[in-house]
């Protein structure tokens, strides 16, 4: 990278970009525009902008998308995929520094998007988090021209401004959630994202069986799920499924899935979890020793030490209060 020498009101902008960026951690929503907008008004103190707009790369579908921009009087729906089929998206995500435009390779590119509208030059950075992944773009465009400094000051600033185009980051908090709960959230394309104020859950990182699991919940009529799961270190966990908006704005549908350590309830057994799971869902007790490879006279055995550490007198009585309180086992 070029050095840099900074006065004082750069070092303020340069603050002050990362103080909007953070502002708007997880990018979605009226929040996420205006954290975009705030950094960019910042970074208007370093370089002159008259127009810019950030695109997003989805992991989830391998395209580019606008989400964020101002000073056009118009965006061509088709400008984001176009500018990546060129080989100057490609040098600059390969050398991580802008690509200036009109530069060989992107004239034609600039005579059909931005010539039109009054632009005389462009500038294109590629966004990648200080952990080097990438984000997408930003686009930025003058009427005059764009000093020399400013694409360094650009590279200099692009791993604060990639949190605005962090698409996995970006999901709508759900309600009913409550606190104490470790979190991820998927997308039906199985994306595993951050959810905004939860630590994530790195048991729910390690099973690979959960992003199918959270696409069915997705594909299902349910609201929300309850239950305990056994994960793959023999921990019971009391978790929760709820549907969430997930992508930029929460366009996509999603659901966040929840857990935390637990001790199994009532002194109930993991066997007794298992029968108690079969009985919510209306099996009958021979189904119940079949499923389970029990005999007939086990299971009800295992019955009646249910109905007793659960006070129930009935198997409708059971089923309401397992389903109510979370006590069946999620099938992972």
């Amino acid at each position: 990278m070029a050095e840099i020498t900074l006065n004082v009101r750069q070092l303020t902008a340069f603050a002050e970009v990362g103080y909007q960026v953070a502002a708007g951690a997880g990018g979605h929503g009226p929040r996420g525009a205006h954290s975009a907008h705030g950094a960019m008004a910042a970074l208007r103190e370093l370089v002159p902008v008259d127009a810019y707009e950030f695109v997003a790369y989805d992991p989830a579908t391998g395209r580019h998308r606008s989400v964020a921009s101002d000073g056009h009087g118009r965006l061509d729906g088709d400008a984001a995929e176009e500018y990546t089929a060129l080989e100057a998206y490609r040098r600059a995500v390969a050398t991580r520094r802008p690509v200036a435009m009109p530069e060989p390779g992107t004239e034609r590119y600039f005579r059909r998007h931005l010539e039109p509208y009054g632009w005389r030059a462009g500038l294109t950075a590629p966004l990648f988090l200080a952990e080097g992944r990438y984000t997408g773009l930003l686009h930025l465009a003058t009427r005059g021209e764009f000093p020399a400094q400013t694409a360094p000051l650009v590279t200099a600033v692009s791993p604060m401004l990639a949190h605005v185009t962090d698409l996995t980051r970006c999901v709508i908090d759900p309600v009913g959630l409550p606190p104490g709960f470790s979190a991820v959230a998927f997308d039906r394309a199985g994306t595993l994202r951050e959810v905004p104020g939860r630590p994530v859950s790195e048991a729910l990182r390690e099973e690979r069986a959960m992003a199918a699991y959270a696409r069915a919940f997705i594909d299902s009529r349910e609201l929300g799920r309850h239950g305990l799961w056994l994960d793959r270190r023999g921990q019971w966990r009391e978790t929760r499924l709820l549907r969430a908006g997930v992508g930029y704005q929460g366009s996509v549908q999603g659901a966040v899935v929840a857990e935390r350590p637990c001790s199994l309830p009532y002194e109930l057994t993991g066997r007794e979890i298992d029968v108690l799971t079969r009985v919510a869902a209306g099996d009958s007790n021979p189904q119940i020793a079949a499923a389970l490879v029990l005999s007939v006279r086990t299971v009800t055995t295992h019955l009646e030490h249910i109905f007793a550490k659960l006070a129930c007198d009935s198997r409708t009585r059971l089923t309401t209060k397992a389903l109510a309180e979370g006590l069946c086992r999620l099938d992972v």
